[in-house]
């Protein structure tokens, strides 16, 4: 399993930013797919998931409205679009799934949110 994020970096306050994701070495189509986050001197906070078709999705009330999760099933894709971003929202952010008996997480996208 390899997950591979991306598009992560400094924005202001208010500001935009969408995240990628791309994911190999298993049946990606076939698995549920979420975006997960760790803010400095915190554990992981799951963030929003996705079913493997991409039509139904979770969110953290926090974020409801102002992050949106999708995926591109035929390119083995997973993204994270970010909106309206608060002070509270920079993190390292991860994409996961729940494969072969654990949670596998990439090398994460770090977003800082500073005006």
């Amino acid at each position: 399993v390899q997950l591979v994020e991306s598009g992560g970096g400094l924005v202001q306050p208010g500001g935009s930013l969408r995240l990628s994701c791309a994911a190999s070495g298993f049946p990606f189509s076939t698995y549920a797919m979420k975006w997960v986050r760790q803010a400095p001197g915190k554990g992981l906070e799951w963030v929003l998931g996705i079913n493997s078709g991409g039509d139904t999705t979770y969110y953290l009330d926090s974020v409801k409205g102002r992050f949106t999760i999708s995926r591109d099933n035929s390119k083995n894709m997973l993204y994270l679009q970010m909106n309206s971003l608060k002070f509270e929202a920079a993190a390292m952010y991860y994409c996961a799934v729940y494969y072969d008996g654990a949670t596998r997480l990439g090398q994460g996208t770090q977003v800082t949110v500073s005006s």
